[in-house]
């Protein structure tokens, strides 16, 4: 919100008008880099743990975003392909004894194909009959990893192996702690291009006025179909380095709960904002934390502190200002 100068009106939007600047906010993300690179030095193993959950919400928030702040496509199943990346990754190391980093293609590829199965058909949909497909397909899969031998069943997958780099042996908490940040730090660099690129210029159209954006030349289905695609790229990648992480996947681990965690991070923090959507992420994943000590009250003050959040900015906490 501006005054009638053009001015920010508070104290908060000034300060986030500030950060607008494209080398301000470089600044300010090399100097969070620098941060977090520097807290396993001086964290516990419990919270690099939290952080290394936190980093990885980031990754997951960055594609969601990219479908539903960048798009404007309701996703409700984003968990979906957060599985296909755990589970292809599960099943090609386990089952078929492959290499990690060999695994990686085919997984990234199935969840693509999953993006046009899903995507294709439905995306003619849309706002409340696309969140419910969506919702439906995130079900799908997890009810399909359920009842299938190849995925476990109900059990899940054990023992997936830990990866080795040039003779290293990444294993430690420490180590999977500095591999989610740097797919945070991918992420988020990926994110940026994607949304000064002519494609995220197609993409702002389609999520302003879709028959607009289709009378000036704009497929609109195929626009959102890659917005899609993007988006479930970034979920495998998230899965993947997921599964590894714990060495065991259940279907109860990509419950509808987690997609709901993912979208409010995007909500919360500022839909098509990237800084917004990072501290969403972090706020979703360190705030119940940080209130632990209030044992089972802590859901429940966490509930409020949210919902004034979004009373005072219905925009979320960082806003995109990209008009």
């Amino acid at each position: 919100m501006t005054t009638s100068t053009g001015r920010p009106a508070n104290l908060i939007d000034r300060l986030y008008a500030y950060f607008d600047s494209p080398r301000r906010q470089a600044l300010l993300m090399g100097a969070i880099v620098l941060v977090l690179a520097l807290l396993p030095l001086v964290m516990g193993r419990y919270a690099t743990t939290i952080m290394t959950n936190a980093l990885l919400y980031v990754v997951l928030a960055l594609g969601l975003n990219i479908v539903v702040g960048y798009a404007g496509l309701l996703d409700l199943g984003y968990a979906a392909f957060f599985a296909v990346g755990a589970y292809s990754i599960g099943i090609l190391t386990v089952q078929f004894d492959w290499s990690f980093w060999l695994a990686i293609p085919p997984a990234l590829i199935a969840a693509c194909i999953a993006g046009v199965i899903i995507g294709g058909p439905t995306l003619r949909l849309r706002s409340d009959y696309l969140a419910i497909v969506t919702l439906g397909f995130g079900e799908i899969v997890r009810f399909g990893a359920r009842n299938l031998e190849i995925t476990g069943r109900a059990s899940g997958l054990s023992n997936i192996p830990e990866p080795s780099f040039f003779g290293y042996v990444i294993d430690s908490y420490v180590d999977f702690y500095y591999v989610f940040l740097l797919l945070a730090v991918a992420a988020v660099v990926a994110s940026h291009r994607l949304y000064h690129s002519r494609l995220g210029r197609a993409w702002l159209y389609v999520r302003h006025d879709e028959d607009a954006a289709e009378a000036m030349g704009i497929n609109r289905v195929r626009v959102k179909l890659a917005a899609y695609v993007t988006g479930s790229v970034f979920g495998a990648i998230g899965g993947i380095f997921f599964s590894i992480n714990l060495g065991a996947i259940s279907p109860e681990s990509f419950s509808f709960e987690q997609s709901v965690l993912i979208l409010m991070a995007v909500i919360l923090g500022g839909m098509g904002k990237i800084p917004g959507v990072i501290l969403g992420a972090f706020i979703i994943i360190l705030g119940p934390e940080l209130l632990r000590e209030l044992g089972e009250l802590r859901l429940l003050l966490f509930a409020v502190v949210m919902l004034l959040i979004m009373l005072l900015r219905p925009s979320g906490i960082w806003p995109e200002r990209r008009h």
